[in-house]
């Protein structure tokens, strides 16, 4: 992925749009949540809130963060959470949940750059071990759920 890097500003140059569309824009969708929960996940299952759309422009980056608490219902069981394009999988994050009923975090980073227009971009959640149990998302206060989209500049 190439990178278009501005140039160095002078006093008394002039400021192109060239340049500014070389700057990036900031965050394009925001999605948190801080009082979820969704208990015995097995298979692929969307995340509550955790869904965003915005519309894009060509060939530009995005760069996708996310945060998900996850606790196992058996120690060592390992859950993914997954970036969804529709059914299309863009990234999966995949975590050893630990000691059963204390959980961990999951955090993933994606960058890329998608077609121009409207893109629907979600979360999903799934137990991904061989183990029996299950895993419940989630949310409060002092671990909410992040899912931010931000427009990083030109590809």
């Amino acid at each position: 992925m190439a990178i278009a890097p501005n140039t160095t500003f002078v006093s008394g140059a002039i400021l192109t749009a060239a340049q500014q569309n070389a700057f990036g824009f900031g965050v394009v969708a925001l999605a948190t949540n801080a009082s979820a929960s969704q208990a015995a996940i097995i298979n692929v299952t969307d995340l509550t809130g955790m869904s965003v759309t915005f519309t894009a422009i060509a060939n530009r980056n995005y760069k996708v963060l996310y945060h998900i608490y996850g606790i196992p219902t058996v120690t060592n069981a390992c859950y993914s959470v997954n970036l969804q394009q529709g059914a299309t999988i863009k990234q999966i994050a995949i975590t050893n949940g630990g000691v059963a009923t204390v959980g961990a975090t999951t955090s993933g980073v994606y960058v890329g750059t998608f077609s121009a227009g409207s893109v629907t971009l979600k979360l999903t959640g799934q137990l991904t071990s061989s183990s029996t149990g299950s895993i419940t998302f989630t949310a409060v206060s002092v671990l909410p759920w992040i899912f931010v989209v931000e427009d990083i500049g030109p590809a």
